[in-house]
C-alpha cells in the first residue's frame, strides 16, 4: 500500500476562475514522486472518496499541484489556505519512462490539453534536470482565459507552443498542427502526451504516423485509486489482446499503442 501523509500548505494561488494551484509541503512525499504520478487527496470529512490529482511539479521539499474546480470536492480543496494541512495518499500509478541516448540528449515533445497540461510540467522539468532532453511543449486550450503555467513552460523548454480553440492566444488551431510540423521535421525521439481522449488519441496517431514512440497520460474517474473499486477500467491491446486494465495502478501513463491502437 503506498504511504499516506499529512502535508501542510505553503500556499493556495488561484490561476482563473475555475483552476487553482496548491503546494504543499513533505519532503517524504517529494521522494516517492515520478512525473505522470498522481495524488488522492482527501477533500473534508463531508466527502468519503479522495480525489486524484496529477503532481504539477516538485522543488526541494514542495509539491505542486494544479487542478480544476469541477464538485464539492475540488470546491472544498480550493479554498483550503496555507498552514493547513492535507491528507494525501501517494504517490499513486506508473509515470512516464525515460529512455536514455548514449550518442547524444534526447529530444522529447510534450503535449498537454486543458487541466491536462499541468502533469507534463512536471515531465518537461524532469526532462532538462536529470535527462538533459531537450524539451519542447505545445499546449492546447479554449482561450487566452483558460491558459495556465505558460511562463513555468517557457522557463525550461527549449520551445513553447501555444494553441488556442478561438485564436486569442498563440495560434489559433488544435496541438495536432503543430505537432505534425515538428514531426515532419524528424529528430524527436518521443512524444508525451496529457489531455481529453480525442486529442491524445489524435496525437497517438500523428506520433505512429512518422513512427515516433508516444506515451500518453490517461484521464479517468477514480474511486479508491488503489485498483480495489474498478471505477477506472480502461480498454487496452496487450499482446494483440483487448484487456480492462486499471488507470489507477496499471496506468495513469500507457504506451499510446495499448489504449489507441
Amino acid at each position: 500500500m503506498p504511504n499516506v501523509y499529512e502535508c501542510k500548505i505553503l500556499e493556495n494561488k488561484k490561476l482563473t476562475d475555475s483552476v487553482h494551484s496548491i503546494i504543499v509541503n513533505s519532503e517524504s512525499l517529494v521522494s516517492e514522486t515520478k512525473p505522470g504520478q498522481f495524488l488522492h487527496i482527501k477533500c473534508g470529512d463531508k466527502h468519503l472518496l479522495r480525489r486524484p490529482i496529477s503532481i504539477c511539479s516538485v522543488s526541494g521539499e514542495a509539491v505542486r499541484i494544479v487542478f480544476e474546480v469541477k464538485g464539492e470536492g475540488t470546491k472544498w480543496l480550493s479554498t483550503q489556505q496555507a498552514n493547513v494541512s492535507l491528507d494525501i495518499l501517494g504517490s499513486l500509478g506508473n509515470g512516464f519512462t525515460f529512455q536514455t541516448n548514449k550518442n547524444r540528449a534526447n529530444t522529447i515533445i510534450v503535449v498537454g490539453g486543458g487541466i491536462g497540461t499541468p502533469p507534463m510540467l512536471y515531465v518537461a522539468e524532469h526532462a532538462k534536470s536529470e535527462e538533459k532532453a531537450a524539451v519542447t511543449a505545445i499546449l492546447g486550450f479554449r482561450s487566452a482565459g483558460d491558459v495556465i503555467l505558460k511562463a513555468e513552460f517557457e522557463k525550461i523548454c527549449d520551445e513553447v507552443h501555444i494553441m488556442t480553440d478561438d485564436g486569442s492566444a498563440g495560434e489559433l488551431g488544435q496541438v495536432t498542427s503543430p505537432l505534425e510540423r515538428l514531426l515532419k521535421k524528424g529528430g524527436y525521439d518521443v512524444v508525451m502526451s496529457c489531455g481529453p481522449h480525442k486529442m491524445q488519441e489524435a496525437v497517438a496517431k500523428i506520433s505512429a504516423k512518422f513512427g515516433v514512440p508516444c506515451q500518453v497520460s490517461m484521464e479517468e474517474r477514480m474511486g479508491c485509486g488503489v485498483g480495489a473499486c474498478l471505477v477506472c477500467a480502461c480498454a487496452t491491446t496487450i499482446d494483440g489482446t483487448e484487456k480492462m486494465t486499471r488507470v489507477c495502478i496499471d496506468g495513469p501513463v500507457y504506451d499510446a499503442r495499448k489504449i489507441y491502437g
